[in-house]
């Protein structure tokens, strides 16, 4: 089997979990770093980033044929037909397209394009929405009579957006928008219910957020596509010696504020931040700091840090870091769970349809509001939990 064909059967049984921290504060390639938060977007519109690190493990993916015409893929008795996953992709092409231009598909990295890192990403997605569904099932959670009816509000409101080419391009009906809404609410409902009695305590050590200043010197530049190229060893050994001169004159007590103005290669110069968000070794020396200490040259994946620390122990954040943490240990356990059930699922996949499917390119073709209208309907805490 080939290389391409096993990344497409993957695509379908992996959930699709990514934490941004490091790589979106150190100012990494653009490009990924968009399709990167375009998915954590999608994810937590329905409160579900951060399913388990095993999700898929042991699933049996069936290529198979005996679909019916528009079937993308099967999960036991929930299917999933073209038009939704093409409501998934044409606005999430919309998304980008409406802030980097048509040009960003032509980015490639490794041999993959954006265009099909976002297939994957939207076909990993609708496949765990709809894994939840069944989920549903197994529990008996249903959508109150409150809730059908902001569904068919939500479903009206987006349908309505669409002019008629958009309509008969995604192939769409009132019926198809109403089936993803109420398969998100229903989603978002059952991972609420697994959760609803973990609650844990967590101390202000644990939780605790500092904020720092730091200079950082690079160790590697971006090529035309936006891949990184590690410098070369002499390289390396120059910008050493760069950090290992602004840090002297740090040290003899040069405004901090100025040194990052003339010297740093981040387009950020001040973080807030708990334990376990940031790379290792940075975290490491910045929480050894005390108030206005400054650190040595401190080397990670992106260069040399020169970290100053403004404040050991921030409330606010700290508090709201808590928060977080909780939120971080609901999903863990949500994870598990859903890890079990996944493994007992057989998913078929049309591969010879899916090969077929690609964005749409239509100036006619605007839609971009599927997800910012669910969220306007289903806020936080509006969905009943028994």
């Amino acid at each position: 089997m080939n290389s391409s064909k096993e990344k497409r059967e993957k695509s379908v049984v992996l959930n699709v979990c990514h934490n941004p921290c490091s790589s979106s504060q150190h100012g990494r390639d653009k490009v990924w770093k968009a399709a990167a938060l375009l998915a954590v977007m999608i994810l937590s519109m329905t409160s579900l980033a951060g399913c388990g690190n095993k999700a898929g493990a042991g699933t049996k993916v069936v290529l198979t044929t005996g679909f019916d015409k528009e079937e993308i893929f099967r999960i036991e008795t929930s299917t999933c037909l073209l038009p939704e996953i093409m409501v998934y992709l044409t606005n999430i092409q919309n998304r980008y397209e409406s802030v980097y231009g048509t040009e960003i598909w032509n980015t490639n990295v490794d041999g993959v394009t954006l265009e099909q890192n976002v297939k994957d990403i939207a076909l990993a997605q609708i496949a765990r929405i709809k894994t939840m569904n069944l989920m549903a099932e197994r529990y008996q959670v249903e959508l109150s009579s409150e809730e059908k009816a902001q569904v068919e509000n939500a479903a009206s409101a987006y349908y309505q957006s669409l002019n008629d080419t958009e309509i008969e391009k995604m192939g769409v009906s009132e019926k198809t928008i109403r089936n993803l809404y109420t398969e998100f609410a229903l989603a978002e409902k059952v991972y609420q219910y697994t959760i609803k009695d973990i609650n844990p305590e967590i101390s202000d050590d644990e939780a605790r957020t500092i904020t720092v200043q730091h200079i950082l010197i690079k160790t590697y530049a971006l090529d035309g596509t936006g891949k990184k190229i590690e410098y070369t060893d002499r390289a390396r050994q120059n910008a050493y010696k760069e950090a290992c001169e602004v840090l002297e004159l740090a040290q003899e007590g040069e405004d901090f504020d100025e040194l990052i103005r003339r010297y740093s290669e981040d387009d950020k110069g001040t973080y807030s931040f708990g334990k376990g968000e940031m790379d290792a070794a940075f975290e490491n020396a910045a929480f050894n700091l005390g108030k206005d200490e400054i650190s040595g040259v401190v080397e990670t994946e992106f260069g040399y840090h020169i970290i100053k620390c403004l404040n050991t122990f921030n409330k606010d954040e700290t508090d709201a870091n808590k928060i977080k943490i909780v939120d971080q240990r609901r999903a863990e356990a949500f994870g598990h769970e859903y890890d079990a059930y996944v493994e007992t699922l057989t998913r078929n996949l049309n591969e010879e349809l899916w090969d077929r499917v690609g964005f749409i390119h239509d100036e006619a073709v605007k839609t971009k509001s599927f997800f910012d209208v669910y969220t306007e309907y289903f806020e936080s805490g509006f969905l009943e939990i028994h």
